[in-house]
């Protein structure tokens, strides 16, 4: 379980049209708003190569 003080908290705003394409991936990318909208980021991040070039820099700089 996460501790309270690991988790950080954003306020991001939708339009209308934003939201209601976002809503269309509950049951697929979560349940909640927060579940959805995280997984959308983390999908992203994953699909341009983000994360793993991170993480190989990272490795490297060890």
């Amino acid at each position: 379980m996460t501790q309270k003080e690991d988790v950080k908290r954003v306020q991001v705003t939708f339009t209308k049209n934003q939201w209601e394409l976002i809503e269309k991936f509950r049951g697929i990318l979560g349940q909640t708003d927060a579940e959805i909208v995280r997984n959308i980021v983390l999908t992203w991040l994953s699909e341009k190569s983000i994360v793993s070039t991170t993480i190989k820099k990272w490795m490297e700089e060890e």
